[in-house]
């Protein structure tokens, strides 16, 4: 792996959400909710779409009562009917760095505002779309814990081959996946946006249990900025994130150790 840390990207989204676990249900139910009626179809066998939403929403503990509702509202009608549509915002944050964000919404202006205010007082520019897609690639991502509970009398064991880095590498390239990373306490493995599910459902076969999949935008050529800018920029997004109506934030800063220590201080 190269000095950027995706994972070290992915960690810190993560906890910032986790923080805000009631707004982060919210927004993991609309997300299925949207997936189930743009497929067609409640059965996540039957939705590509769906079947990602819903790993994504069970990485993240999202009951299953509430998965239920959520595609369940796909289907309502009246008051109970979803009205939401899929939008992207693009633009420059501080230091130049290109931020891609994936809202969900039942007002677009009322989200554009909001997310235009964003960039502004953060002192960046809220661009054109396509003005900063291009320098991010679509991907799958799973989450992989190296450890996995055994039992009482067992304690935590190896969850499968993912507790030798050599035996999960050949695992992975079976499975068909692309690329793997080291995450502390876990592994997570990338494949092509197609493939999102069948390798998931490869490791499981294998005897690898996965904590949730996601699809997930990566950038290609990753920018240093330094340790003030790079704060700067993790305000707005941050402020994005809190956004109700955006459901994922992308930049293209490159996170070297340096710089994520620098935030782990914010």
């Amino acid at each position: 792996m190269s000095g950027h840390s995706k994972w070290a990207t992915t960690k810190h989204r993560k906890a910032a959400q986790d923080a805000k676990r009631s707004a982060l249900f919210g927004k993991l139910s609309r997300n299925i909710t949207v997936a189930a009626k743009e497929g067609g179809d409640p059965n996540p066998d039957n939705n590509a779409s769906l079947a990602a939403a819903i790993e994504k929403a069970k990485g993240y503990s999202l009951p299953k009562d509430k998965i239920k509702t959520a595609i369940d509202k796909a289907f309502g009608t009246g008051k109970d009917a979803a009205s939401y549509e899929s939008v992207i915002y693009e633009g420059y944050g501080p230091a130049g760095i290109a931020i891609y964000c994936e809202a969900l919404t039942d007002n677009r202006n009322r989200t554009a505002a909001d997310v235009r205010s964003a960039f502004t007082h953060a002192g960046g520019n809220l661009g054109t779309s396509g003005s900063v897609a291009f320098m991010f690639e679509r991907k799958g991502q799973i989450m992989v814990p190296k450890e996995i509970e055994g039992g009482k009398k067992e304690g935590m064991k190896p969850n499968g081959t993912a507790g030798d880095e050599e035996e999960f590498m050949m695992t992975v390239d079976e499975a068909g996946g692309k690329d793997y990373e080291d995450a502390d306490d876990q592994w997570i493995v990338y494949t092509a946006p197609s493939d999102l599910m069948a390798v998931k459902k490869a490791l499981e076969a294998a005897g690898v249990e996965t904590q949730g999949a996601e699809f997930i935008m990566e950038p290609t050529t990753p920018t240093q900025v330094s340790a003030s800018d790079a704060k700067k920029v993790m305000r707005l997004v941050d402020r994005l994130e809190e956004l109700e109506d955006l459901q994922s934030v992308y930049h293209t800063m490159d996170i070297t150790d340096e710089i994520a220590a620098a935030l782990e201080e914010e």
